[in-house]
């Protein structure tokens, strides 16, 4: 049976224990899945929608409301004055008829099972590292679409990295994400890591979960083939926890123009601690079992395969790959330290647009699940929180692509035009600087008449473009 085959009978399987056990999972409400309400709880949960309350009561200082009943999350400054207004004026947002998709696990099975019809044409590169690993890059080079929009000044489409959840599993919003990016267009690539999704595991040594080494290897590469083009970064799910490892520890240099996270995972700790809705959290970890097992013997040597394989939840199979190894043994709590995201988040200086859903049956309601502080505090990390979407869904009715990508796309678009602007104030004001600097200098009635005509001809511009 091919893999694809496997995974897509395993998924059938979960589908039909959704139906079976669904009195056991309980929604982000504390009601069960499909429950029915009474009416007047059912009236209450409406105008709390529509007043833009709700799920994200907890973050309401700072919070803005955006057409659909949802909401940012941010600090008040002029990047997040600018977001706001291209937020407001996506049409993504808008809300429109309900489908039979919009209930949260089938928008996050969804996400996961279905694939995209007609698949986007990818050209594979495989990067060696220093320590002679291997990562995979799919740069997305089809189908061309007529007409492509170009994203940046000068004519050079920005590049797109995309990358995926930490358990290697090449969705369906990620593949409609690189498509319509070119669309966009955009320069979309995909980056693998160690083992993933065909990637050859050509040293006995994965990828922990929040190590950046391997990606900024990778961003290295992608900067010397395309020097002058902006960079974006997009993460989903779990692969949220490499693309904010990376930016707190580049920092200033990590020659990103903007981010995005789908449906991030914060609390990483807690979540793996807490485990997830169990169908969720078999599935995931049959899925890297299967992923691994092809390696078994290559990993006999660093690794107690035996336990591993025998593990039965998401942190025994994290702390069997990473901490119980055979020759540098390392505690949970050393493991976290170096791998949480959040160690160095006050370093990054890239905007962080997250996109979470309040019935993210994943990733849990957002109370427990996010960090408050990070969005109130941190002028660079906004939150954008829908009442429904799932983990890593937001899905609307075909042919429309997840709402989630458009406002992404969006949001990058403003932020190039908001950076665009800013240089040139700033280079206007260095001329106004650099002329006053000129006068003082010269003092002189006579050398202030013997200006050229070319300075006055730059005062006047810059006049004239103060004032509009």
């Amino acid at each position: 049976m091919p893999p694809w085959s496997a995974a897509l009978a395993l998924i059938l399987a979960m589908l039909v224990l959704l139906c079976l056990l669904r009195p056991r999972l309980r929604s982000p409400w504390g009601r069960t899945v499909g429950e029915k309400t009474l009416p007047g709880a059912q009236n209450r949960d409406d105008e709390e929608e529509a007043d833009g309350g709700g799920p994200a009561d907890q973050f309401s200082d700072g919070r803005e409301p955006l057409p659909g009943g949802c909401s940012l999350v941010c600090k008040p400054s002029a990047l997040a004055q600018c977001l706001l207004r291209a937020l407001r004026r996506s049409a993504a947002l808008e809300p429109g008829p309900r489908s039979w998709l919009s209930g949260p696990h089938l928008q996050t099975l969804c996400h996961f099972v279905l694939p995209v019809a007609p698949g986007p044409e990818l050209a594979r590169e495989y990067l060696q590292l220093a320590d002679d690993g291997l990562v995979a890059l799919d740069w997305v080079v089809g189908p061309c679409v007529r007409g492509r929009r170009i994203t940046s000044a000068g004519g050079l489409p920005a590049v797109l990295l995309v990358i995926p959840n930490a358990w290697g599993r090449l969705t369906r919003n990620v593949l409609g994400l690189c498509l319509l990016a070119l669309e966009r267009g955009y320069y979309p690539v995909i980056f693998h890591r160690r083992g993933h999704h065909g990637c050859p595991l050509v040293s006995p040594r994965l990828q922990p979960f929040g190590d950046p080494s391997d990606l900024k290897e990778a961003v290295t590469y992608i900067r010397f083939r395309h020097p002058a083009a902006p960079l974006f970064l997009v993460s989903e799910g779990s692969g949220s926890a490499l693309l904010l490892s990376y930016l707190g520890e580049c920092g200033s240099s990590s020659y990103v123009t903007g981010a995005a996270c789908i449906s991030p995972v914060l609390r990483c700790r807690e979540w793996f601690e807490a485990g997830l809705p169990w169908p969720y959290e078999r599935g995931f970890l049959l899925h890297q079992k299967i992923a691994l097992s092809r390696y078994a013997t290559a990993l006999e040597d660093t690794v107690d395969t035996s336990r591993l394989f025998r593990s039965r939840s998401l942190r025994e199979f994290e702390e069997a790959l990473f901490c119980h190894t055979k020759s540098f043994p390392i505690s949970w709590d050393t493991y976290w330290d170096r791998n949480d995201p959040l160690r160095d988040v006050d370093e990054a200086a890239v905007p962080v647009l997250c996109i979470c859903s309040a019935d993210d049956p994943v990733c849990g309601p957002p109370d427990h699940t996010l960090t408050t502080e990070l969005f109130h505090s941190n002028p660079y990390f906004f939150l954008l929180l829908s009442h429904h979407g799932g983990h890593c869904g937001f899905l609307r009715q075909e042919p429309l692509p997840a709402w989630s990508h458009e406002v992404i796309l969006e949001s990058f678009r403003a932020l190039t035009e908001f950076f665009r602007t800013e240089e040139r104030m700033k280079g206007l004001s260095r001329r106004r600087a650099s002329f006053l600097g000129g006068r003082r200098r010269g003092g002189a009635l006579q050398r202030r008449e013997a200006s050229s005509s070319s300075n006055l001809e730059e005062i006047f511009s810059w006049k004239r473009s103060y004032t509009r």
